[in-house]
């Protein structure tokens, strides 16, 4: 396929996926988490009498410039069923949002997901692409600044981006405008130690599709020997038969190896 149409097969698979959840699950749609139009979540509940319930949120992928949480609520199709509860996070992508802009969203959002779903039992984030990079931000975060410590229990950092240096040059970031400076200060592998501090309890899995393109696989690959070197609890999961796309569009199966993963790290399995 040309990559115009391997775009609009994804895009496709996600808006299907989700609107299978949206006929499986209670949602409740468009939640604001701050002022700002784009700051909005939407949310999937299971049909379930428990009140300890596990909740992911996810963070859509798109280069930060395309998706929206319209297109995320597709790992809930596997997961509802199981009694999770999940989270399509929508924040504002380029041009109109920049980096630090989204990287504040996304911290905001966990925010008040916790703050609003006080009775959870566990925290997972799950991210592709993009919105992996966004997940380790959210990872990353000093949340002295914030109301609350957030704990996640874990992270499905899912072909992720963990150092933006080498998209400057790149047409990625023509929407993004971002400066040598504003890269570096949002690049989750410049910052390791805050993670350290903010996420040690986390259960971190880098995922990463067996034909993902080469710079996808060495900044996973690095990341996670960057994370294992300062003791974190990481795991590196090289997923076979799946491209970039793929690794991410089979989580609306439940028989899917991550989906299993997630549910295992949420005691759900």
């Amino acid at each position: 396929m040309s990559a115009d149409d391997v775009i609009k097969a994804h895009v496709k698979a996600l808006k299907e996926g989700t609107e299978r959840a949206r006929g499986l699950a209670q949602t409740l749609l468009n939640v604001p988490y701050g002022e700002g139009d784009g700051e909005k979540l939407d949310v999937y509940i299971p049909i379930t009498n428990s009140l300890d319930v596990p909740l992911v949120i996810y963070l859509h992928g798109g280069y930060w410039q395309f998706l929206s949480k319209e297109d995320s609520g597709f790992m809930a199709v596997p997961l509802v069923g199981k009694g999770v509860v999940v989270v399509a996070v929508g924040y504002d992508i380029a041009p109109k949002g920049n980096m630090d802009l989204m990287v504040s969203q996304v911290r905001r959002s966990v925010v008040s997901v916790v703050q609003q779903y006080s009775h959870i039992s566990g925290l997972s984030l799950c991210g592709h692409s993009a919105g992996a990079h966004l997940a380790a931000m959210v990872l990353s975060t000093d949340w002295s600044e914030y109301s609350i410590t957030p704990q996640i229990k874990g992270a499905f950092l899912v072909s992720g981006i963990f150092d933006l240096l080498p998209i400057l040059s790149t047409y990625v970031n023509e929407p993004l405008k971002m400066t040598e400076e504003v890269a570096v200060r949002n690049s989750p592998s410049q910052l390791v130690p805050q993670l350290k501090l903010s996420s040690s309890s986390c259960h971190i899995i880098v995922a990463v599709a067996e034909n993902d393109t080469p710079e996808f696989r060495k900044q996973s690959e690095e990341y996670y020997k960057t994370l294992e070197a300062s003791g974190l609890d990481v795991t590196l999961e090289d997923v076979a038969n799946t491209d970039h796309f793929s690794i991410i569009e089979q989580l609306v199966d439940g028989e899917y190896h991550l989906t299993k993963l997630l549910l295992e790290t949420m005691g759900k399995s």
